[in-house]
């Protein structure tokens, strides 16, 4: 899991090959204007989600992960607390992982929470657990998703 500010984002770059592109996107692109909706950069390897969520209590905010995929988050309107756990912790499947979909959800708690604020990113890898979408109110969010 990393955790910065877009203005940072190139000492990252080197992380994936594909991180780049991604990043180059995130920072030269009004991201608020942006129709909700899926964008693909590099086909299926690389898309950007746009999306406009309602955020939710702790409790109802499912933890998360992911296999084929690494996760860009980026909230746009507001600040957004982000649940995280090492995946090898989690012990509590809720729905086993779905291929089609790239997702599989646990019971596990989160073992730290990360309040990410507008335009900062935190990247989730296959080995970590997160959960996204704690907060109040309806904002836009940047969703990148990173074929691994």
């Amino acid at each position: 899991m990393i955790l910065d500010t877009l203005k940072n984002s190139d000492k990252y770059c080197s992380v994936h090959p594909r991180f780049k592109k991604a990043f180059d996107y995130l920072k030269n692109t009004d991201l608020v204007a942006l129709p909700a909706g899926k964008i693909e950069l590099e086909g299926a390897d690389l898309v950007i989600n746009v999306v406009d969520i309602t955020a939710k209590p702790e409790a109802d905010a499912k933890m998360e992960s992911h296999k084929e995929y690494i996760d860009i988050q980026v909230p746009v309107g507001n600040a957004e607390t982000m649940g995280w756990i090492a995946l090898d912790a989690c012990k509590d499947v809720t729905l086993p992982y779905d291929a089609e979909k790239d997702i599989m959800f646990f019971a596990d708690k989160a073992t730290s929470f990360l309040n990410v604020q507008p335009y900062e990113f935190i990247i989730f890898f296959p080995e970590d657990a997160h959960q996204p979408g704690i907060g109040n109110g309806t904002y836009r969010k940047i969703i990148v998703k990173v074929r691994v």
